[in-house]
């Protein structure tokens, strides 16, 4: 007797507690790469078009100094507005962080970040959770509406490990560090799946993720799977997320289907 796939709708939303553990252990592992970096490392160039392996860290230094200080947004999304106006507003205003702290040299920017961070999760946290679930991220960022969830809530327990995890896997495939990983890694990569399952609108497929940061076998769509795709739980985040794999991804089954893995994306 076969047992079914079980849905990756089934995948629970991380609590408001696990996403403090999530966050804060996120933290720690980014703060510890980051101090593990050669003095040749910080010029490296990463997958995020332009940017530095220093750039990236001021641009992570900038996401946690806004949460407590969103005023500090609205500046540089004005800045943006000036400086940067062929591009959409998030993009713009990610360059602005950048550009702040053009001067800082990248060890700097550990301390820098040693300090903000923290101080953004506690301001995250602090925000009654009834208020943080009716505060549009889309007020400030137009491209907020294709989460999920267009809230603050889903910021603080989802996006912002999200975003500064995959910041730190782009990161090791800049300067070759390692990519060390345990439970928060698979509650982040969880999160990514079940935000695909919730979109999904192709045939049904099975993706089976291995590695520290996977182990699941879950049916995206309802239905016998069409296709089917193994891959390490890492390389399929690249994936999923826009930037180049660096790892095979195994998929067999209807073409149909199988393009349709090939064409996911998730916001990260």
């Amino acid at each position: 007797m076969t047992t079914a796939t079980p849905s990756a709708r089934t995948i629970p939303r991380t609590s408001e507690e696990r996403a403090r553990e999530v966050n804060e252990a996120e933290l720690r592992a980014t703060l510890s790469t980051f101090r593990e970096l050669s003095d040749e490392d910080w010029q490296r160039p990463t997958t995020c078009t332009g940017w530095t392996v220093r750039d990236m860290l001021a641009h992570i230094v900038g996401q946690y100094e806004e949460l407590p200080r969103p005023w500090v947004s609205v500046r540089r999304i004005r800045q943006a507005g000036r400086t940067h106006p062929h591009l959409g507003r998030l993009d713009g205003h990610n360059e602005s962080q950048i550009e702040d702290r053009r001067a800082v040299p990248g060890r700097e920017l550990i301390g820098a970040l040693a300090h903000y961070a923290p101080q953004g999760l506690r301001a995250l946290r602090r925000v009654p959770a009834p208020v943080r679930r009716k505060m549009r991220l889309s007020l400030l960022y137009p491209e907020a509406r294709a989460l999920p969830d267009d809230s603050m809530d889903y910021l603080n327990r989802v996006l912002i490990a999200r975003d500064t995890w995959m910041h730190r896997v782009e990161l090791s495939d800049a300067t070759g560090a390692e990519l060390l990983l345990d439970g928060h890694d698979r509650e982040i990569v969880d999160q990514v799946v079940l935000d695909l399952a919730l979109a999904w609108t192709g045939p049904a497929v099975e993706i089976d993720l291995h590695g520290p940061a996977g182990g699941n076998c879950l049916l995206l769509g309802i239905g016998a799977p069409a296709a089917r795709l193994r891959a390490d739980a890492i390389t399929f985040a690249r994936h999923v997320s826009g930037r180049p794999p660096r790892g095979p991804l195994e998929l067999d089954g209807d073409d149909d289907a199988r393009a349709a893995l090939m064409a996911a994306r998730v916001v990260f």
